[in-house]
């Protein structure tokens, strides 16, 4: 399958500033492009390409005085297998004796993930007694998933795991967020993914297209793809950055002063030929 992705992101600035920002594709994905990405940023400005703690591919710019505001575009073909999220309903989990200890720092609090609070307690309680691996994941899911009431118009960047599972809504950062943190309170590596997800093998939905958080546990050998906010396995799934959480892989992060003017996100289904 073919998946066009893209993107328009305008920023209006207040004053010179640097600004970083994580918007190409993973480059665990770099192989599957059919077409190289079309990435521009206006103002021209000298790039400066860096390779972050985590593999993500990052982007430095310097905003000039005088420049109103920053625009990044963006547009690309990509190959997919058009298949679904995998699911091995028989995906061990480690005891944490015996994790790879790369993995060991997706196991502790990070920014947006309280591991030391209130949810540890709970998690044990809730979860306890479920089966251990991937069980255990998809039972953290149904709850969230039935947990949280989805709703854009609510969203704020500042909420946490915790604040979610007290307020009880959020969109696709909040629910990862809190499954992230009850699966690592269960001793189950998690990471933070966001990238492109389109309404592929589904019927559309009526809200507007954005980027898509999800997140991956540690199970046997290697890492699995879950989805709180869907609860589905879905189809074309395209990476963009991998962290702790949100605070590690920002779309964009400026230095100073700044609002939005523009958020257009484009991810599709090519017809075949």
């Amino acid at each position: 399958m073919l998946i066009k992705i893209g993107y328009d992101i305008e920023l209006s600035v207040m004053a010179p500033m640097a600004l970083i920002y994580l918007l190409r594709v993973h480059p665990s994905r770099q192989d599957d492009l059919q077409t190289p990405e079309a990435f521009q940023v206006w103002p021209p400005v000298e790039i400066d390409n860096y390779v972050d703690a985590f593999g993500n591919h990052c982007g430095r710019i310097n905003v000039p005085a005088g420049a109103p505001s920053v625009r990044f575009t963006n547009e690309a073909v990509i190959a997919d297998s058009g298949l679904a999220d995998e699911v091995n309903h028989g995906a061990w989990q480690h005891d944490p004796c015996d994790l790879p200890v790369s993995t060991l720092q997706f196991m502790l609090p990070s920014r947006y993930c309280e591991v030391d609070s209130e949810l540890m307690q709970f998690a044990w309680n809730q979860f306890g007694n479920t089966p251990l691996g991937w069980g255990r994941v998809q039972a953290i899911c149904d709850f969230v998933h039935q947990h949280l009431r989805f709703d854009y118009l609510l969203a704020r960047p500042t909420r946490t795991a915790l604040d979610g599972y007290r307020e009880r809504t959020g969109v696709c950062r909040d629910f990862t967020h809190l499954a992230i943190t009850l699966c690592r309170c269960m001793n189950i590596p998690a990471r933070y993914c966001t990238g492109y997800l389109g309404d592929i093998g589904i019927p559309p939905v009526h809200y507007p297209m954005d980027f898509s958080a999800w997140f991956e546990v540690f199970l046997g050998d290697r890492w699995y793809t879950f989805d709180a906010r869907h609860n589905t396995p879905r189809i074309g799934r395209i990476l963009m950055a991998r962290g702790r959480d949100a605070g590690d892989v920002p779309i964009t992060m400026a230095f100073g002063q700044h609002s939005l003017n523009r958020f257009e996100v484009t991810t599709y289904e090519l017809a075949s030929a």
